[in-house]
């Protein structure tokens, strides 16, 4: 935090009062309890997730739980009771807690309540692990309960009773692989093994071998004797790096997967794993980063401008800004990677702390596919673009391509026909119950809303009288219908949300994806059309060059080189500066583009901003009570959709960089001090926010 952050009287000292006026006015104790006879205070973090009473509360500990009530076991305790006649206990409800210290004594005048129960001897929360917790909390405006409930998995009994195996040791040092493509790369590699903290931006090169890329730089820092940690954004990405280790290591003693799919026996038995340091090496989805690795040494992200990264759970942390803090806190080496760059990591180059890990462009131009544009004038040009899904040029490229190999066709939005309006005037069709989107399910279906499902068998344009349609979107599951016409001869496979196919076979198939879900083909895709390119390019968000780009890069990097073959198409106007970045292959130029358009506006990452929504006068009343550091803008307010009838507004607060401490307290002692008005409409607030379009 600058100094900035910490002006006598600002918002970080007045929180901190705020928040120590509620620690000792607000427990209510009683006597009675035989209390241990040595640091007979507990000082608790009680799992309680509200921000006036986001302190920790001293209780007394009885002899019986003398012993086993050690810092970072779990506990019960009663909150809120009241003393009544005879010093009796009166009410107060049971909560879940932490100890966080076992003190002589507390600096409360008053008799402490004793623990409840100790729930299990396992100490689960480090003092590592608390102090990250507790920075991410102050970051982000939120509590520490609200964050320890995403670092701490939930406690599994069974697991906690069985052993963990003696660590083994370190491997030897790997030799660099595909590292050798990078100039930079066995340098990167050497600097882990010998413990140095080195930071880098990763370019990865358009090749299916990126998981066995991270695994060496995981096997490298095993090396060195320190402990990695690789966050990936999904489940398909974790399993595939989890191959790649286990065929380096030979078994997957040497490491732990955390992912949800585990289940919570199983995903705690890996986390205790990691906590008891069975094993050091680590790799998960988007909570693994807060998991207590043992001489953390390395932290890698994956595609670090995924949305899956960004927790949908208060208080919204991203995964790479917790593991940018974990990384200063520790003195741990850091590697973003991916095949796109955000415009967070360009600025990390820019200010030096981060170095480049990129190849040289010849060895980018023989990895790469070849790509081919097709925009809005090649279209209009196009006869049967107009009468068909796939303009000739995508086509002509499928239909060459599918007498060598498999072809991912990438379609941007779901279902069968998502979005229709009038033939005659082109007025979107809308539901007349809630105005939602009307959608087509399916050939000959009935028609339903988008929003509330009502059925709408008898519709008219309201503008026209006309009672003809037409699409305005095409989704995936009309595309497949529609090629699977165009190529009766060839199969047809599709991967979306509701069921995402991990890997398909060489043999020549069109696979129909959503992005974000295409499967990986053996041998690489011979060709692959990124299909109506201005719906990822014409959203009204901030991010949508970057976003659209990133899916692009996925996409196109599961195709064949061009050298042998490997062609993308993609249907998009060419001047747009994600296209332009596509067919050149250049990342990191784009990033560097969007950061100086960023500077210019004072949008983040060259900013710090907090998004405040909720009712318009609950808005008012919440920035009238903030105390934002000197320079602080406000931006709107924008009128958002109504929920439950309700009207809804948004406003934008903006600081400089080195404020963002302060716009954070500032924003949660506002919160606070909203507590004691009764019946206060909540307000939602989000700490640098994803999308503020």
């Amino acid at each position: 935090m600058s100094s900035e952050d910490t002006t006598p009287g600002g918002p970080p000292e007045q929180l901190a009062l705020i928040r120590e006026t509620v620690r000792r006015a607000k427990p209510r104790t009683w006597h009675g309890a035989h209390l241990a006879e040595e640091l007979p205070v507990a000082r608790v973090v009680v799992d309680k997730g509200l921000l006036h009473l986001d302190q920790f509360f001293d209780y007394a500990v009885p002899v019986a739980m003398a012993d086993t009530a050690r810092p970072g076991v779990r506990v019960r305790v009663r909150f809120g009771a009241r003393v009544g006649a005879g010093g009796r206990r009166e009410g107060g409800e049971l909560h879940d807690g932490f100890v966080v210290a076992r003190l002589a004594s507390s600096d409360y005048a008053g008799p402490l309540a004793p623990l409840a129960q100790v729930l299990s001897p396992e100490p689960v929360l480090t003092p590592a692990l608390l102090k990250l917790s507790r920075t991410v909390a102050d970051r982000y405006a939120g509590t520490l309960a609200d964050v320890l409930q995403l670092a701490v998995p939930p406690r599994h009994a069974k697991a906690e009773a069985e052993p963990s195996p003696d660590p083994l040791p370190p491997p030897a040092a790997p030799a660099p692989g595909s590292w050798q493509r990078y100039p930079d790369g066995p340098g990167y590699l050497a600097a882990l093994t010998a413990g140095h903290p080195a930071r880098a931006v990763w370019s990865a090169l358009p090749a299916p071998d990126w998981p066995r890329a991270i695994a060496l730089a995981v096997v490298s820092a095993l090396a060195g004797e320190r402990g990695p940690l690789v966050v990936l954004p999904d489940g398909r990405a974790v399993a595939r790096v989890d191959e790649a280790l286990t065929a380096l290591l030979g078994g997957g003693e040497r490491h732990a997967v955390l992912t949800a799919d585990l289940g919570p026996k199983e995903r705690y038995r890996a986390w205790l794993r990691v906590s008891r340091g069975s094993v050091r090496a680590v790799i998960g989805t988007r909570a693994t980063v807060f998991a207590p690795v043992h001489e953390l040494g390395l932290l890698v992200v994956w595609s670090d401008g995924d949305s899956s990264h960004s927790d949908p759970r208060a208080p919204h942390p991203h995964v790479r800004e917790v593991a940018l803090l974990r990384a200063a806190e520790e003195g741990a080496a850091v590697l973003l990677g991916g095949l796109a760059m955000t415009v967070e990591g360009a600025q990390l180059l820019r200010t030096g702390w981060a170095r480049p890990l990129a190849a040289d462009r010849a060895v980018v131009r023989e990895v790469a596919p070849r790509i081919r544009t097709v925009g809005d004038g090649d279209q209009a040009r196009d006869a049967a673009a107009h009468a068909a899904r796939l303009p000739s040029v995508a086509w002509q490229a499928a239909r060459e391509a599918l007498g060598t190999g498999p072809v991912l066709v990438q379609v941007p939005r779901r279902g069968y026909v998502p979005r229709l309006a009038c033939e005659r005037c082109r007025t979107p069709a809308r539901c007349a119950h809630c105005a939602g989107p009307l959608e087509a399910a399916g050939a000959g279906q009935v028609l339903a809303c988008g929003w509330c499902a009502v059925a709408e068998s008898d519709w008219h344009c309201v503008e026209c009288g006309s009672f003809r349609l037409r699409a305005q979107v095409v989704g995936a599951r009309r595309t497949a219908e529609e090629l699977g016409k165009a190529f009766p001869q060839v199969p047809v496979r599709t991967s979306g949300r509701d069921a995402v196919l991990g890997t398909v076979s060489g043999e020549p198939a069109l696979v129909i994806s959503t992005p974000g879900a295409e499967p990986v083909a053996e041998g690489g895709y011979a060709a692959a059309l990124l299909l109506d390119g201005w719906a990822l390019l014409n959203r009204p968000d901030l991010r949508a060059g970057e976003e659209t780009l990133r899916l692009w890069l996925a996409a196109a990097a599961l195709v064949r080189p061009a050298g042998e073959g490997g062609l993308v198409v993609v249907v998009a106007e060419p001047t747009a500066r994600p296209v332009q970045a596509l067919v050149r292959w250049d990342p990191a130029g784009h990033a560097a583009l969007e950061l100086d358009e960023r500077a210019e506006l004072g949008f983040p990452p060259v900013s710090r901003m907090a998004s405040v929504t909720g009712g318009p006068g609950a808005v008012a009343d919440l920035l009238g009570l903030s105390r934002l550091p000197e320079g602080g803008q406000h931006g709107g307010p924008v009128t958002l959709p109504a929920v439950r009838g309700q009207e809804q507004e948004r406003m934008l607060l903006r600081v400089r960089p080195a404020q963002g401490g302060a716009l954070a307290a500032a924003v949660e002692a506002a919160r606070i001090a909203r507590v004691a008005l009764r019946g206060a409409e909540p307000v939602k607030v989000r700490i640098d926010p994803l999308d503020i379009g």
